[in-house]
């Protein structure tokens, strides 16, 4: 066992790429996990093959009554939570000058009030027990932008900033980003411009997997109480974002 034993752990866009594979990270610790993202269909088929310590809900971080209605439930599952894990994000790609506002406001709403509506659910609890780890999964985005990634690195740098204020504002609360540079999953599937579609396998030539990610969010979480991991970056080791 690890200090994560019998803690409750809560983490969205838990289907595939970062979240699944911070679920099986983390599956082996002791901890209770509870899963949330749009397609149950994973999350149910993930829950069977790890265990009855994997329990797992729909979710919309989008819709705050869906997150609270999630969180609600891992409380009735588990008994308490200790951790909420915002992994759940977008990143359709584009040049502004294409105009794309669907696409934008989808990002602002995942990425950004998704991040919120999580934050937003757990922290009455975390506040009134006076613990919790709130760790959100950024971007390297978060830190540079590149061309067609304008509004992506935007949302990235404000969930930089959310995580920054949490950690801030609360002495009691542990927050946590997490900013990956390349990392081979699904994410950018929902890119429209086939330009930029070709460009993103490029540059995923020289990737992470997403295990290196989860490795870093169980680093951060196994911290003794009192350490406060702020911010790990994890890039591939070869030359690239």
């Amino acid at each position: 066992m690890t200090g994560l034993n019998e803690k409750t752990i809560l983490i969205t866009g838990a289907s595939s790429g970062i979240g699944e594979a911070t679920v099986r990270e983390l599956a082996g610790t002791g901890a209770k996990l509870f899963i949330g993202a749009r397609r149950g269909d994973r999350l149910k088929a993930l829950a069977d093959e790890l265990g009855e310590t994997v329990a797992w809900r729909e979710l919309d971080v989008t819709d705050a009554a869906s997150f609270q209605a999630f969180v609600d439930a891992a409380e009735d599952r588990f008994g308490r939570i200790d951790v909420l894990i915002n992994n759940a994000g977008i990143m359709p790609l584009s040049p502004l000058a294409a105009l794309k506002r669907d696409e934008w406001t989808r990002m602002i709403d995942v990425n950004i009030h998704g991040v919120l509506n999580g934050i937003a659910s757990v922290l009455p609890r975390f506040t009134a027990q006076r613990s919790g780890h709130v760790v959100n999964v950024a971007s390297i985005g978060a830190h540079l932008v590149v061309p067609t990634g304008a509004v992506y690195c935007a949302t990235k740098y404000a969930v930089w900033a959310i995580t920054e204020g949490l950690r801030q504002e609360q002495d009691d609360i542990r927050a946590t980003i997490i900013s990956p540079g390349v990392v081979a999953t699904e994410l950018g599937n929902d890119i429209t411009d086939p330009q930029v579609a070709d460009a993103l396998k490029v540059w995923r030539r020289k990737s992470l997997t997403p295990d290196a990610i989860a490795r870093a969010i169980r680093y951060a979480l196994e911290q003794p109480e009192g350490v406060d991991v702020n911010e790990v970056i994890v890039r591939p080791t070869a030359a690239g974002m």
